[in-house]
């Protein structure tokens, strides 16, 4: 499958922002499951971009803008060939050892509510109960859009049994490390199925590290495995550890923000994809 998506991202200030940094984790990474054909990070004011990568083995871009201005637009435009693995992440390099993702953050710090759900998994194969705590956390916390903001904890998210992929994931990972799983949260991009290009956000969702298997993905807003519908973009601890964009501005006062999104396939015949040489 091949997915292309547009992500635009503009940022509005009641008064010339003197200085801009900001820290941008909106660029994939090739591996089995997926591989970048094409991706672009554009600005529309005069700054400097500078590509690094994280702790974690993200790919970071860090924007400094370089004078005065009232508006910045972010956009990144790219493509992205998919392949089904059944959510196991395969040749993806890996910088940390899977004990470094049993630690909580205050993002997924455990409360009473989630350490008895926790509890309710059966004994079993990793794999399994990953699987059992999938299903069971997506029929306790209702999908509701609007029902949390970006700073609700996973603890306060299950408290309200509601919300968004964001609280799913964090869930599904302070509950895995309750159970001495290795878990952590994933930003990326789902292309819907149900012909909606046009999207609010991105999407998230959980990896938990199964012994001689490696990393295994688990949507629970969704209740699946990713599929070749989904692009890998960033990983981390927490949602504040893989966000798309993470910055502040000098001056400026209020700050309007407007997002844009659009995820979608391209079609490809087989023959365009062996042509390529991949999928190997």
């Amino acid at each position: 499958m091949r997915i292309r998506i547009d992500h635009s991202t503009r940022y509005a200030y009641a008064r010339p922002a003197r200085f801009i940094v900001q820290m941008l984790r909106l660029t994939p990474k090739s591996c089995e499951s997926q591989q970048v054909r094409d991706w672009r990070i554009e600005t529309d004011v005069d700054a400097r971009l500078r590509r690094s990568e994280d702790a974690f083995g993200n790919i970071v871009h860090s924007l400094y803008t370089e004078r005065p201005t009232d508006a910045l637009t972010i956009r990144v435009t790219g493509e992205v060939s998919t392949v089904e693995t059944g959510g196991v992440v395969k040749g993806q390099a890996e910088r940390l050892s899977p004990i470094v993702y049993l630690r909580d953050t205050p993002m997924t710090k455990a409360d009473a509510g989630i350490i008895d759900f926790a509890r309710s998994i059966s004994e079993g194969a990793t794999l399994g109960r990953m699987h059992q705590l999938m299903g069971a956390l997506k029929d306790t916390v209702a999908f509701e859009v609007g029902s949390t903001s970006a700073s609700h904890t996973a603890a306060e998210a299950f408290a309200q049994k509601r919300g968004v992929c964001q609280d799913h994931s964090q869930i599904f990972i302070s509950a895995a490390r309750l159970l001495g799983v290795p878990a952590r949260y994933v930003s990326g991009h789902l292309s819907r199925q149900d012909g909606r290009h046009d999207q609010d956000a991105a999407h998230a969702w959980a990896e938990a590290w199964v012994e001689n298997l490696g990393w295994v993905g688990f949507d629970p807003a969704n209740g699946i495995c990713p599929t070749e519908h989904y692009v890998r973009v960033a990983v981390g601890l927490d949602a504040r550890g893989a966000t798309p964009i993470r910055g502040t501005s000098y001056g400026g006062g209020q700050e309007q923000l407007t997002v844009a999104l659009n995820v979608r396939p391209v079609q490809q015949s087989q023959q365009q994809l062996q042509s390529s040489g991949w999928p190997r």
